[in-house]
């Protein structure tokens, strides 16, 4: 099933403004917010103008949007610490929150995967083509060893919040045009953890995580190209109260080559001909990412002809086999001649049919002059 057009979604021409894409959010949030609608797709709805809203509302993700569409996300969309992804039903209380003042839901307090990360990796060609091991380092929030996450120095005590009671949050009613609304706010005293540490760890300051850079080693598998993402599980953040960590996002960027060019699979190559080798033919040695190859120019090749390498290119990512090399030869025509070389070119040019007159009777005929 493919998906809507997120301009279509939230009702806007393709070349609405920031501010026509911000009011027209804010409307259909309002109209339905799951708290508000109970029809039973409000919520499917919902998010829909929440990842139409997410996209649209980033000047680069609208500009890779509107150039190629839903697939300028495919493989990539997800949340992490630097910005990736947009909005789910986590953000329904936040959404709320914003209209409302409050929130009808209960705050979460049980385990907080923790956050996602991006390494920008750059690699060159030749390492792309076949794969690499590389060492990274990347600095990221771990769980605090001496207080082991309770944030807590170890040996002190750990008490009940007072204010709530050990919930983490403070309730109050209000009316509200759509009703009365239990307006829910985290508990100013603790913080919404609902605890009260009277000493805080030494080591993290009572944060329960402190931050470490750490190598790691990645595997980059043959046949990768820019933009590829090396998924590392557990490699992000650690979680908050018992949450698994986040995972790390390695993003590959490959090097320009001084003469080789990608696409798809294939490599293509570009080399240089004089005017005798092109008319007489010859055999050049080539330049591969395996190493030198020799190839056979026939007589006559014309200038833009290419040839194939066959399994001289990438190999297939997580596959068997591998793309062909193209190259595409150039004849080259000389700027400066000595008189030496004139001399004998006009020799040459006595011995060809002069081609021009045949053409140029074509022309007339065609033309009737």
């Amino acid at each position: 099933m493919s998906k809507r057009d997120y301009y279509e979604i939230l009702g806007v021409s393709r070349d609405a403004t920031e501010q026509e894409i911000k009011k027209a959010y804010r409307q259909l949030a309002r109209k339905y917010h799951p708290d508000v609608n109970k029809s039973p797709d409000a919520e499917e709805q919902f998010k829909q103008i929440n990842e139409a809203y997410s996209v649209l509302s980033d000047p680069q993700k609208r500009a890779q949007y509107d150039q190629l569409g839903h697939a300028a996300f495919e493989n990539g969309g997800f949340g992490g610490a630097e910005g990736f992804g947009g909005f789910g039903f986590d953000d329904f209380d936040s959404l709320f929150d914003m209209f409302f003042g409050g929130s009808t839901r209960r705050q979460r307090r049980g385990p907080v995967r923790g956050a996602d990360l991006r390494y920008n990796l750059e690699l060159d060609f030749e390492e792309a083509c076949f794969g690499t091991k590389k060492r990274i380092s990347v600095t990221r929030r771990e769980i605090c060893p001496h207080c082991h996450g309770n944030q807590a120095e170890p040996g002190t005590p750990i008490e009940t919040c007072p204010q709530c009671n050990g919930t983490g949050q403070i309730q109050s009613a209000r009316n509200t045009p759509f009703g009365r609304m239990v307006n829910v706010v985290t508990c100013p005293r603790c913080s919404g953890e609902g605890k009260i540490v009277k000493e805080p760890c030494s080591q993290c300051q009572g944060r329960g995580r402190v931050q470490k850079t750490r190598e790691l080693e990645v595997e980059i598998p043959a046949g990768v190209d820019q933009g590829f993402q090396v998924r590392i599980p557990g490699g992000g953040e650690a979680g908050s109260r018992g949450g698994s960590p986040g995972d790390l996002y390695v993003q590959i960027y490959v090097r320009p080559h001084r003469f080789f060019k990608r696409r798809n699979d294939d490599i293509l190559l570009e080399v240089p001909l004089n005017i005798v080798q092109a008319s007489l033919g010859t055999e050049l040695e080539v330049p591969t990412i395996d190493g030198r190859v020799k190839l056979t120019i026939p007589p006559g090749t014309q200038p833009g002809t290419t040839f194939r390498v066959r399994g001289s290119g990438v190999p297939h990512l997580h596959g068997q086999g591998r793309g062909d090399q193209f190259v595409t030869v150039r004849v080259e025509i000389p700027k400066k001649l000595t008189n030496k070389q004139k001399e004998l070119l006009q020799e040459l040019e006595e011995t060809f049919e002069d081609t021009s007159k045949g053409f140029f009777g074509r022309i007339k005929e065609a033309f009737g002059r």
